[in-house]
């Protein structure tokens, strides 16, 4: 049940944000702050107390960790600044297996099977695909001249080094996560407020295109609130239901990998990204060829075999056929 409410809940995030970027490409810094802030200010009375309860893991860790959390966030949500669709975006970021994989043989020394080194070659595929095919639609679709022409592609090869360097970024940061809770025990919900809460200064580099934001969201037309009947500008609303969707979500994935093997949050994971994939193409119409099908499909395969889900597939269905016998008989 909780699974199904994770990946109703990331639906209904992808649909705000998308909502709030085609109004204002330039809002990801008042989306991020407006999350980092909401999840701060609940752990802040919920987990730490009002400050009266010391952090499990020494808190210098949690300045590394916060460092490269703050910056994965703002360069992921930056990108769709620069000439980077939303599908492209879920799509790049669903290759969080490959960057984990290779900082995994680089800084940990690790070795893995045949099965697994297919994984991240079909993940490469699917992602080259798309994003190959995202180039040419950027070239195409753009209606500029020809002297912006060239200029709308540079933005977009910027947006992609963006997502590449937040890929890699990010994997770094579990690897230093999965070090953290070896030495100190899991603690998900001190991580999920410090992570939130400590890079809040930071966002002071980031107030001017903020505050403009924030102005241009105060002029937006007026949206009356079903059943409480408030009335406010309807970007305000935009953001609070992506805010809200976005701390559910979080949060729910972050209880889930104390409850779950890895297998199984890492299944959900990618099975959330597919589905939000799938409804944020059919609900805004985005463009979407074939070859960015056969892309995805390559990406939700080679992930799966990452999972090994076929391999427990097996006993699952075999203990079912065992259990089905004796009713049969």
């Amino acid at each position: 049940m909780r699974r199904k409410g994770i990946k109703l809940y990331q639906r209904s995030n992808v649909v705000f944000l998308e909502l709030l970027a085609r109004q204002f490409p330039g809002c990801g810094n008042i989306v991020t702050f407006s999350q980092f802030l909401f999840i701060a200010v609940e752990g802040f009375i919920f987990e730490a107390n009002f400050g009266r309860k010391r952090p499990a893991i020494p808190i210098r860790n949690y300045f590394i960790m916060v460092a490269m959390f703050f910056t994965v966030s703002v360069v992921n949500n930056y990108a769709l600044n620069l000439n980077i669709a939303m599908p492209l975006h879920m799509i790049f970021r669903s290759g969080s297996l490959i960057a984990s994989m290779a900082l995994g043989i680089i800084i940990l020394k690790k070795r893995y099977s045949v099965s697994k080194y297919t994984s991240i070659a079909l993940v490469s595929l699917g992602i080259f695909t798309c994003t190959l095919m995202s180039a040419k639609q950027v070239a195409s679709d753009s209606s500029l001249n020809q002297e912006d022409g060239p200029q709308a592609f540079l933005w977009w090869m910027l947006g992609i080094a963006a997502l590449t360097f937040a890929l890699l970024m990010s994997a770094r940061m579990g690897i230093f996560q999965e070090t953290l809770y070896q030495k100190f025990g899991k603690h998900s919900k001190e991580a999920l407020f410090y992570n939130h809460a400590l890079p809040l200064p930071g966002f002071l580099l980031l107030a001017p295109n903020i505050y403009q934001h924030a102005v241009l969201f105060n002029q937006s037309e007026l949206f009356q609130v079903p059943v409480i009947g408030l009335t406010l500008p309807i970007m305000w609303f935009y953001l609070l239901m992506n805010v809200i969707t976005q701390y559910v979500c979080i949060r729910g994935v972050f209880i889930l990998t104390t409850e779950c093997t890895s297998l199984t949050v890492t299944l959900v994971v990618t099975l959330r990204k597919f589905v939000s994939l799938i409804f944020s193409i059919l609900y805004f119409q985005n463009p979407f060829t074939g070859w960015h099908w056969l892309g995805t499909a390559f990406v939700f395969v080679g992930t799966l075999m990452y999972t090994e889900v076929w391999n427990s597939l097996g006993p699952f269905l075999a203990r079912c056929r065992r259990r089905r016998r004796p009713k049969e008989e």
